[in-house]
């Protein structure tokens, strides 16, 4: 009896093992995966995934600082906090000898400054930030750069993104300023700027901008490429500007928290998600650009030639990416809770 009850007990000790060996818990933007991929990923290789979403990068950093790196295997953080996570500690480094397919990504998107030699950062998805226009309602002729937005006849019309990089990007670029200044005079201009703006603001969304401007709540605001490009699908009158002093440009990236418990199915996923088969699925299905090479010749004419998904060379030459900005980001913070409070 003895003897069977040892082995009833390592039996469950081993069920126990493989179930954490079969399991994968990823933290990603809400709407940020095509249909069918988690469970194609599942089918393939009998890892479950434990997935959840979140609104915004400040959401997702906060909840990861607080666990302290753990909780998660798949976080997917924006550009400039890549570098932000890695010195604090709450990222662990990819082994890139462990992804086949790190072959196919774009050579223009790796190598940055925020993750030199792509050694904490994966990219995913990468876009653009850039004004939305519903032409039904608004001349799009009338509309060509940032600083249209502040014309006092849209009171009230505009809808804002909710994240505060995005929204003091938009000012900086209308200032002739870098997305990524830590000059504390021009973030205070661009804050000043951005009280004289929120009268014409009616909304702010960070969960899908698109959904506003289907509905006919506004007509006129900052989008993201992706979400102008799914928002078209469903009324080809909304267009997407380029605006001319200079659109966001920014990079999500699959990275793996420094307190992951599964750390070789995190690899398995980030593996998965650079197959081009999946690069199709997320240019056809979120309308986000890919880094992936491979994906341009698979996807139909149309989308090759959307300016949205692949971004024309005379935009892309004066794309500046989001970067960490270090302590200057309290200045961004400080500012941003006092511009949405209205203190």
């Amino acid at each position: 009896m003895k003897i069977q009850s040892a082995i009833a007990a390592a039996l469950v000790m081993l069920a126990g093992a493989v179930q954490a060996d079969g399991k994968l818990v990823v933290y990603n933007w809400a709407e940020y995966i095509p249909d069918g991929v988690l469970a194609d990923f599942e089918k393939e290789t009998g890892i479950k995934v434990e997935y959840s979403t979140y609104e915004n990068n400040e959401v997702m950093y906060s909840k990861l600082k607080i666990q302290k790196g753990k909780g998660y295997d798949i976080v997917v953080p924006s550009t400039y906090l890549v570098s932000k996570m890695r010195d604090e500690g709450l990222l662990q480094k990819v082994d890139k000898t462990k992804l086949s397919n790190f072959k196919n990504l774009m050579p223009d998107l790796l190598n940055k400054p925020y993750d030199p030699n792509n050694d904490y950062s994966v990219p995913y998805l990468w876009g653009s930030t850039g004004i939305g226009v519903n032409s039904e309602e608004i001349d799009p002729s009338t509309v060509s750069k940032w600083a249209d937005l502040w014309d006092t006849k849209w009171k009230n019309k505009l809808l804002l993104v909710d994240d505060v990089r995005e929204a003091f990007g938009m000012a900086l670029q209308k200032n002739g300023h870098s997305v990524n200044t830590k000059n504390p005079d021009e973030i205070k201009q661009a804050y000043e700027d951005l009280q004289k703006l929120m009268p014409n603001v009616r909304v702010f969304n960070a969960d899908a901008p698109r959904e506003p401007f289907l509905a006919g709540d506004v007509n006129l605001g900052m989008i993201w490429s992706g979400e102008a490009n799914m928002a078209q699908k469903e009324n080809d009158k909304i267009q997407y500007i380029y605006p001319k002093e200079g659109s966001g440009f920014w990079v999500d990236s699959l990275t793996i928290p420094a307190g992951a418990e599964n750390v070789e199915n995190a690899h398995k996923f980030i593996d998965y998600m650079l197959k081009p088969e999946v690069g199709k699925k997320v240019v056809e299905q979120l309308g986000y650009s890919t880094p992936n090479k491979e994906v341009k010749a698979l996807v139909d004419a149309k989308l090759q030639n959307n300016p949205i998904i692949f971004p024309p060379s005379d935009i892309l030459s004066k794309a500046e990416f989001q970067q960490d900005v270090g302590d200057a980001i309290k200045l961004y913070n400080d500012y941003w809770e006092k511009l949405k409070t209205g203190k």
